[in-house]
């Protein structure tokens, strides 16, 4: 540990410690969810740039969040618990006040990649120093006081961040963050002032971070502009590619032969890990993606406000975090094989389901669908984290736990960009094919595309009015298809995922463990479910 506990909080500074860390909390995960919703307002207020301009943003914010995770074991033992904390939410704060006074892309995508970092860095901190400050008998219960600000911030910063952007403009949220993280770094200096610590010398794998930065940024980058510039066709994007293709070996080979690696690679000898992993982040992969996906589509395409696109996700809300409790307890008893794969069968049926999707006009469609996933993820995150962590002992927990963290928040991050690449894919195909079959080109003597626009003039509308009302239908039923296309491809993955896990070894298996392991699970699980 690096902080001394000479003297525990008691009273209402501990009340109120719980409550600040709890917010800090709120804070980091809350954005991540919000941003979503404020997607297109923040495209349309930057200089008018492509909305998939701006989802760059939020995947190198994601990117940010992934490399904070290991720089906070290292400066932690350099600076203390208390002191990092504080001083990654006084970066997170001036970043968030750049955020909201952006006004190019230039200037806010940096500022987010700066707010991911300090916010990564804040997660395993937080955790740490609530644990550190309740005594030992008490500590389970410090992780459940935790796990009550795990999921919800996320889910519920979709619909919030929606009705914000609506009500107040997008800018407000970043001018909030900057707000209340200035309220948490004077409460918390002024509770924690004068604490101490002991100074860890542990090794920092400075090279191995580098690549990895390298890497997850690189295949970020590659991935957010390949269709706007047209993949390797553009000079830029070839020089990234053969950086890439450098930084992976260099990276395996690097993180082999160092003692304390940024990213433990050993552990992926354990089968239950690899499978664990594979199914994590693949999973969230595509949850991530398609949920980013949906809520700025509704909007773009359907004409949904902002409020209205973060209402519709409004029953995953509610449903998502009462699962997690009744999951720890499942977890217990079944072993978490069948629970992955009813749950990744589940999402499968799921997303087919949403796939179907061909009224814009019903909420209906929209809402039994997200009841259904909302139940599934809360479902997700505790069955993976116990068959990823089975088997595992010692500090390998929580290095595991690390690992699955970094991997899984980037994934969600290319799951956004990848999903987009699909869809915009997709829209052309479908686009394509519309205009083909509706131009009347498939038979000469049969011409929807006349007599659909014979009614429009009929109507009152001129011919180009007609035919600008024909295109724009076009391209919304395009849209749908393309969108639907996207929900498929998910839904086959999680049909995979629901196999890959029988090679897992069963949990159900009792493994030797001591109260401080059953710890350092908890805490590992606790982490992992995290849902930014």
């Amino acid at each position: 540990m690096a902080a001394v506990y000479l003297r525990r909080l008691h009273g209402w500074r501990f009340v109120l410690f719980n409550a600040v860390l709890g917010l800090s909390h709120i804070v980091v995960l809350f954005n991540a969810g919000s941003y979503i919703a404020l997607l297109p307002h923040v495209s349309g207020d930057l200089g008018g740039v492509l909305p998939s301009f701006l989802t760059w943003a939020q995947t190198d914010f994601m990117v940010g969040l992934a490399l904070g995770f290991p720089l906070a074991r290292y400066l932690s033992g350099r600076i203390g618990d208390y002191r990092l904390l504080i001083g990654a939410f006084m970066v997170y704060s001036v970043a968030s006040y750049l955020c909201g006074d952006s006004r190019t892309l230039a200037q806010f995508v940096p500022a987010r990649i700066v707010q991911g970092i300090a916010g990564g860095i804040t997660l395993p901190i937080a955790q740490s120093m609530l644990l550190n400050e309740y005594p030992k008998r008490l500590k389970a219960v410090a992780l459940t006081v935790w796990g009550l600000f795990s999921i919800t911030p996320f889910t519920i910063g979709m619909p919030v961040g929606g009705y914000i952007a609506y009500m107040l403009g997008w800018r407000f949220l970043f001018y909030l963050d900057f707000v209340l993280t200035l309220v948490i770094v004077g409460t918390l200096g002024a509770l924690l002032y004068g604490r101490g610590f002991r100074r860890r010398y542990a090794r920092f794998d400075l090279v191995g971070f580098l690549l990895l930065a390298v890497l997850l940024l690189g295949l970020q980058t590659l991935l957010n502009m390949g269709n706007d510039f047209d993949w390797l066709d553009s000079p830029f994007l070839q020089v990234i590619a053969v950086v890439l293709l450098i930084a992976f070996p260099c990276f395996i080979i690097w993180e082999l032969g160092e003692r304390h690696p940024t990213l433990d690679l050993r552990l992926f000898l354990h089968r239950n890990f690899v499978i664990g992993i594979i199914s994590l982040t693949l999973g969230f992969f595509s949850i991530q993606g398609l949920l980013s996906l949906l809520i700025v589509q509704i909007q773009l395409i359907l004409g949904y406000s902002s409020k209205l696109a973060g209402l519709a996700l409004l029953p995953l809300v509610l449903l998502s975090a009462p699962i997690i409790a009744v999951m720890h307890y499942l977890c217990k008893y079944v072993d978490a094989r069948w629970l992955v794969c009813l749950n990744c069968l589940g999402f499968a049926w799921t997303f087919y389901w949403i796939g179907l999707y061909d009224d814009p006009h019903s909420y209906e469609e929209l809402f039994w669908p997200m009841v259904v996933e909302g139940i599934f993820l809360g479902s997700f995150f505790t069955p993976i984290t116990v068959l990823t962590l089975h088997g595992l002992s010692g500090p390998l927990v929580m290095r595991a736990a690390e690992v699955a963290n970094l991997l899984r928040v980037a994934a969600g991050a290319f799951g956004i960009t990848f999903q987009g690449i699909v869809l915009f894919r997709r829209i052309h195909f479908h686009q394509l094919h519309l205009a083909d079959h509706f131009g009347g080109r498939q038979s000469i003597s049969y011409d929807p595309m006349g007599q659909l626009a014979a009614k429009f003039q009929a109507a009152g509308l001129s011919v180009s009015e007609a035919q600008a009302k024909l295109g724009l239908v076009i391209k919304q039923e395009a849209a749908i298809l393309g969108l639907n296309d996207a929900f498929l491809v998910a839904s086959f993955i999680f049909v995979g995922l629901g196999v890959l896990v029988w090679f897992a070894h069963p949990t159900h298996v009792p493994i030797a463990s001591s109260p401080e392991d059953d710890l350092r699970v908890r805490r590992a699980e606790e982490l992992i479910e995290e849902v930014p």
